[in-house]
């Protein structure tokens, strides 16, 4: 087990750097340090608010007193060959337990700066009061920051083992790269979050939202690079599942992927270089909206995502086009709204127009000479015509 040299940092340190008298009283405000710690801890660090409630709030108490009482004994000792304390062990092991239980150091190296901080200065009050002078008070001030690098030293190693031997690390590593893909990171911070994660960028990479219940039949038909975002997306709705699949780009790629998703509920996002995959998700997410059943193929649905990026705009030009029909009775704005729009799609062809509407072409002739009582010369206007296609379709 690689663990931090205490005795090398001891060494550096004069020897008695506490009287073995004030040490001895020191030892019995542990507890009470010991418990102010822990209650600044649960303070001062969220993700500890329920973890150190408690058995487990018991369990760090006791590992805080050990680790005074490990620093006190290196404190009031005059031979500074001392061998290191067990309080290294248990750190260690208190970082091993963080990453099994998933959490990341950040948390526990602010339990131990703010633990540092409250034994430090209930300790300090107490040496004040025994009349220890100002070198001594600095060479402890030393001392117990040293001591605590050590723990936050040896915690950390216990981390990194734990991640190493159980294959975590390197999971760690593709979801930050997720992060940095979604959150369109500079380049080279996503290609170094790619080289730490030793993966191998594709060609190209398609973002692919489904339910998370589809997620493991997906995972073993696409490419096993697929990078999968075990933690919740922001953006995503509640029981969907974001993979971001390797593909070439090409028709044959994608054919392929769209293939191996057959039978699943996934919104697939389009082919883009895998530095630009936030572009795919973007749409995929814009496409999932649109409310579409089975198997959605974002490709094949460019146009409704066009009219759907701004519905606020659509409706005020779809209001604007229309105003000519605005005092008519419903019914009949109705009627003329629907042969507006078939004549628009037809390009004015009587017969196609009667068809799509299921009426007898001499009343399309009737309803657009209605139109073009209404609307004059506009029917005859480009930018008109593109304007109701467009609020129309």
């Amino acid at each position: 087990m690689p663990t931090p040299d205490v005795r090398r940092v001891t060494q550096e340190q004069p020897s008695n750097v506490l009287p073995p008298e004030i040490a001895e009283r020191l030892r019995e405000v542990v507890p009470t340090v010991a418990d102010a710690a822990v209650a600044a801890i649960i303070d001062g660090v969220p993700s500890y608010a329920n973890a150190l409630s408690g058995p487990m709030g018991d369990t760090i108490n006791r590992a805080v007193q050990l680790a005074l009482g490990g620093f006190l004994s290196l404190a009031g000792r005059s031979d500074a060959s001392a061998p290191q304390p067990a309080a290294i062990e248990a750190a260690y092991q208190l970082g091993r337990g963080e990453a099994r239980s998933g959490r990341t150091m950040e948390a526990l190296l602010a339990a131990y700066r703010i633990g540092a901080r409250v034994s430090w200065r209930d300790m300090s009050r107490e040496v004040v009061k025994h009349g220890v002078g100002s070198v001594q008070m600095s060479r402890f001030a030393e001392l117990v920051f040293a001591y605590i690098d050590a723990l936050s030293a040896a915690s950390v190693s216990g981390h990194s083992d734990e991640l190493h031997s159980t294959g975590q690390l390197r999971q760690r590593n593709l979801v930050r790269l997720v992060r940095a893909l979604l959150s369109r990171a500079e380049p080279e911070a996503v290609v170094a979050a790619a080289e730490r994660a030793g993966w191998a960028p594709p060609g190209a990479l398609t973002a692919v939202l489904l339910p998370e219940s589809q997620i493991a039949s997906a995972l073993s038909a696409v490419d096993p690079a697929t990078l999968h975002h075990t933690e919740d997306v922001a953006a995503l709705p509640p029981g969907t599942g974001l993979l971001l699949v390797p593909t070439t780009g090409s028709a044959s790629s994608r054919s392929a992927l769209l293939q191996h998703l057959r039978g699943t509920d996934a919104v697939v996002g389009p082919a883009v270089t895998w530095l630009e995959v936030a572009a795919s998700f973007d749409r995929a997410l814009r496409c999932q909206a649109l409310g579409l059943d089975g198997l959605v193929d974002s490709d094949e649905h460019l146009a409704a995502l066009v009219l759907a990026s701004d519905p606020a705009a659509r409706a005020a030009l779809r209001a604007r086009v229309l105003a000519p029909l605005a005092d008519l009775r419903p019914s009949s704005a109705e009627k003329l709204t629907e042969t507006l729009r078939a004549w628009l799609l037809h390009h004015g062809r009587r017969e196609a127009v009667a068809e799509a509407l299921f009426v007898h072409p001499q009343t399309v002739r009737y309803r657009v000479s209605q139109l073009r009582e209404a609307y004059g010369d506009l029917l005859d206007d480009p930018d008109f015509v593109l304007d109701a296609t467009l609020a129309l379709a």
